[in-house]
């Protein structure tokens, strides 16, 4: 956390990082909810007097019926292809940094991409409603969620995003579904749970302490303020004009969710270049590449595969190649950094081409296209995972001397060679 310091004065008014705040927000409603799951005040395994309550098991259901329906309705209103059945034609090579898997999976025939896009519709637009359709289709909701969460992990390095949205599927099984995981021996949490039961159908109850009254009464105040903050959110979910990964209080304990509304097609990274040449310009100057920890690069490098831990730094990469620099102050910044051979910096990446040396006296970015090569093909043959076409200049070459003013007006911390 203490190498993101250096970078963070412009990455937080980044529209990249606001989507992936989206997913912060969403580990944050699940923590809230998670505090509820059980009682403060005993470590037993099972609480006679405190019961999880039925509101926050339903509280898991609602977040997770509003993951899904969230992410169905933006794709459905949001970009052509997921209409017209094509998305997934260009989602594995585009994806924010993709797997050794999704480089396979791109290569699939044109009707397994079909079928895909139309399962993808069927899980976030018609099973999220099996959640209210009594215990059976609630079960199989549950399945049918974690599976395509395995899938996505499975297909993508979708960070924490995958893991954490199982979390809140589990809320769909009930004790019945789960009992084969614990003992069922005599004195067992099974064996336990039926001499509850037996006794609670024999109208034996257990004397209600003052704690367990201000767990219920603390439980109903959940439900009642997290129903109020669905509202705008439920009207959200009906409005034309959705919005995902945002929230309407500033608590962010219910929020709205959504997940890739627009697909691109084409693929294009910013690669950052140093050169130890006096003159940017000149014919001679050899310009080498710094690699980013997962995100393409090296043509031959393997596409890594790092779920669910997250490179922050990489993602804001990806999102900065879709615009240009001046939508992405922060990436001077980090130009700035590199200027310098910043150590905090440099930790972010996996290849300093000027480790051990004087740092580079010429800093500049280079736009280029980015596909992956044909399995079996020439360049796959040759070692490459991936082929690259040059768009043009991202920024033009920038020395440190170049960047003072620009740091001095945004107040940046502005570092002078020794």
């Amino acid at each position: 956390m203490l190498c993101l310091v250096c970078l963070q004065p412009a990455f937080g008014v980044q529209n990249g990082w606001r989507v992936e705040t989206g997913w912060e927000s969403q580990l944050l409603e699940t923590g809230f909810l998670g505090i509820f799951l059980c009682p403060l005040w005993t470590l037993s395994r099972l609480p006679r007097g405190t019961p999880t309550s039925q509101i926050v098991v339903w509280g898991f259901r609602w977040l997770i019926f509003r993951i899904m329906l969230g992410a169905g309705l933006i794709k459905i209103r949001g970009d052509q292809c997921w209409r017209d059945l094509t998305c997934m034609d260009f989602h594995y090579e585009t994806q924010p940094v993709p797997n050794p898997v999704a480089y396979f999976l791109h290569r699939s025939p044109w009707w397994v991409h079909r079928i895909e896009t139309l399962g993808n519709h069927f899980l976030e637009l018609v099973v999220p409603f099996f959640v209210f359709l009594g215990r059976r289709m609630c079960v199989l909701h549950g399945v049918l969620q974690i599976l395509f969460q395995v899938v996505l992990i499975i297909s993508g390095n979708l960070s924490f995003l995958n893991w954490l949205t199982i979390v809140p599927s589990i809320a769909c099984f009930d004790d019945a579904t789960l009992g084969f995981l614990f003992p069922s021996g005599p004195g067992g949490l099974k064996d336990q749970v039926l001499k509850m039961q037996k006794k609670e159908g024999q109208g034996v109850q257990p004397m209600p302490r003052y704690g367990c009254m201000v767990r219920q009464a603390v439980n109903l105040a959940m439900g009642v303020l997290v129903a109020w903050l669905s509202i705008p959110v439920v009207l959200n979910l009906l409005s034309p004009k959705q919005v995902m990964n945002s929230s309407f209080n500033p608590l962010r304990i219910v929020n709205t969710y959504g997940a890739f509304g627009s697909i691109t097609k084409e693929r294009t990274e910013v690669i950052l270049q140093g050169t130890a040449s006096p003159n940017a310009s000149a014919p001679d100057a050899v310009w080498e590449d710094y690699e980013f920890k997962c995100k393409p690069g090296n043509l031959r490098r393997r596409p890594c595969l790092i779920s669910p831990y997250h490179h922050r730094l990489d993602w804001l990469m990806w999102f900065a190649a879709f615009q240009t620099y001046e939508h992405n102050e922060w990436i001077l910044h980090l130009a700035g950094k590199l200027l310098v051979n910043d150590a905090q910096t440099l930790s972010l990446l996996a290849f300093n081409p000027f480790a051990g040396r004087a740092p580079p006296r010429w800093v500049r970015g280079e736009h280029y296209r980015y596909k992956f090569s044909q399995p079996g093909g020439g360049h796959a043959a040759d070692g490459k995972w991936w082929i690259r076409r040059r768009l043009g200049a991202y920024f033009p070459p920038l020395s440190l001397q170049d960047l003072k003013g620009y740091f001095k007006a945004r107040e940046w911390p502005y570092t002078e060679l020794e």
